[in-house]
């Protein structure tokens, strides 16, 4: 058997990893097909993650509930599956991130019964909205962000349903765009349905679902090996969002037990009507993740993992909050600032496994606009890297996505190839990382003239608050948002801020550095 479950467990993953490849290279938008802003995994009947790829951690750690979520929406409404279905879903109360991530939900069927589930979600650049890309820190309420899909079918019978794909068509600035990623996510799950069948085919059912079981079994039993070397006790920190002129306060307090992880986010700052808020999905995702990398050796993420993990996030609450709160940047920042509360926490009893703090941002950078050549509409969605904090033994990294995210770069070339800009500079920050026996990571400048009239939004962080460093390390450098007119003078934006590009303004971003760690050597 021990051969049989090796299969399995490497198939699942391998298979996921083949959907990524699928969707990625027949995407449209350069925010999947060049950054790679998708994630793919397999769960089993029961709605337990069984099989994932290395893709976007807060995709991966919301898809369990998200899928629990969709199954019971399903249920109440009737709707049981059925061979030939696909489920679209991007409502974040339900599939668990924001409306740009669009989830889609496959459940494969073996010798008349339901076997497993293979999904993937997938960031598309526009939904609607106010703003392009929609992601805006105007929007005071959900609807406000897009066009919200709860959990329908998209296929039946092996069919697109052709009105729920005018109905996402209508709401969107880049109808091409959105159909062509959208085809995408189908074809994957398509391909992981046909490697999954393959798979079972060759192993037979029972020997498939036991394989399951014992992957999960073993996969517990590891991390509770694991957890019983740690030391055991409770800790608690706090950290903080940049809010227009004032601080939002996330708390937390993590227990470390003979089985298991106990957290709780009580005393964080209640809902705000302003998009940081951090769905439950969002918050389990950024959990997950945080203790996950206190584990030394390479243990999978599936189900087993996940029952070591109890989380208390109370409703109402930033880290929970009550439809219709908006949450498009809850996702990208707020994710970020709950893993740096844990790890700031956790320093106290694990100082030998936590890093100083990250540039603690996805740097988002949303465009758009009406081309002046095509006279379409147009939207352009980016994260930008920074300084990676410094480890026990080892240098932050320079300019690169931590933690929450794990994109690439947008190539300049192609965005001058797409997009009415033009770029001025992409370098590093010279001395931003925090000082240190080791030095936090470098930040990134990354800047840009407007070529036409060009709406824009950046949603950032740690322009008031420095990247932390840790035991006597010094702090990250901040991060800056300017603008440069076309006459010379500059504007400095908040780290959260909208404007307008006219043509010749240039737009210059400069990410945060990493915080350093221990005290610097004479």
């Amino acid at each position: 058997m021990r051969l049989e479950v090796e299969l399995v467990q490497h198939s699942l993953i391998y298979i996921s990893e083949e959907m990524g490849v699928a969707l990625r290279k027949s995407a449209y938008s350069p925010n999947i097909r060049e950054r790679a802003d998708h994630s793919c995994a397999i769960l089993d009947a029961e709605g337990r993650l069984i099989g994932q790829a290395e893709h976007i951690p807060v995709h991966i750690g919301s898809l369990p509930l998200g899928l629990r979520n969709t199954l019971e929406y399903l249920e109440e409404h009737g709707v049981e599956p059925s061979r030939g279905d696909m489920y679209i879903v991007n409502d974040p109360y339900i599939a668990g991130t924001h409306l740009n991530d669009v989830t889609t939900i496959r459940p494969v069927f073996y010798g008349g019964r339901l076997a497993a589930y293979v999904a993937n979600k997938a960031h598309h650049v526009d939904v609607g909205g106010i703003d392009p890309s929609s992601i805006s820190m105007r929007a005071e309420t959900l609807t406000q962000e897009g066009l919200i899909i709860p959990p329908v079918k998209l296929m039946k019978g092996n069919s697109i349903i052709e009105d729920i794909v005018a109905l996402i068509r209508s709401n969107t600035r880049m109808p091409e765009v959105t159909m062509g990623d959208l085809r995408a996510q189908i074809a994957a799950n398509l391909m992981g349905e046909k490697k999954l069948l393959e798979l079972i085919d060759k192993v037979s059912y029972p020997v498939f679902s036991d394989a399951v079981e014992e992957i999960l079994v073993r996969t517990n039993k590891l991390v509770k090996s694991e957890i019983s070397r740690m030391p055991h006790g409770r800790c608690a920190g706090e950290d903080y969002l940049e809010l227009d002129d004032r601080d939002v306060v996330i708390r937390a307090e993590v227990e470390i037990g003979s089985e298991g992880f106990y957290v709780s986010f009580e005393g964080t700052d209640k809902q705000v009507d302003k998009p940081i808020n951090s769905v439950l999905g969002v918050t389990t995702a950024a959990t997950t993740y945080t203790l996950r990398t206190l584990l030394s050796r390479d243990i999978l993420l599936n189900d087993g993992f996940l029952r070591t993990i109890s989380i208390k996030a109370p409703p109402g609450s930033i880290v929970n909050p009550v439809k219709p709160a908006p949450v498009a940047a809850g996702n990208l920042e707020t994710s970020q600032r709950i893993v740096d509360v844990l790890y700031r926490a956790l320093s106290q009893i694990l100082p030998d496994r936590i890093p100083a703090a990250s540039h603690g941002s996805m740097n988002n950078l949303m465009l758009g606009g009406i081309h002046p050549e095509t006279g379409k509409s147009w939207a352009f969605y980016e994260t930008i890297g920074g300084g990676g904090g410094a480890r026990p033994g080892m240098d932050g990294v320079n300019g690169i996505h931590c933690h929450m995210t794990n994109t690439l770069n947008t190539p300049i070339e192609v965005i001058e190839h797409y997009y009415p800009v033009m770029f001025q500079s992409y370098r590093l920050r010279d001395g931003s990382g925090g000082i240190g026996r080791w030095r936090g990571g470098m930040g990134v400048e990354r800047s840009l003239t407007a070529l036409a009239k060009i709406h824009v939004a950046v949603i950032g962080e740690r322009s008031r608050h420095r990247p932390w460093g840790l035991m006597g390390g010094g702090d990250g450098a901040p991060s800056e948002y300017l603008v440069r007119k076309a006459d010379g003078t500059v504007v400095r934006l908040r780290s959260k801020d909208f404007t307008v590009l006219e043509p010749g303004d240039t737009l210059i971003i400069r990410t945060a550095g990493g915080g350093g760690f221990g005290k610097p050597v004479s």
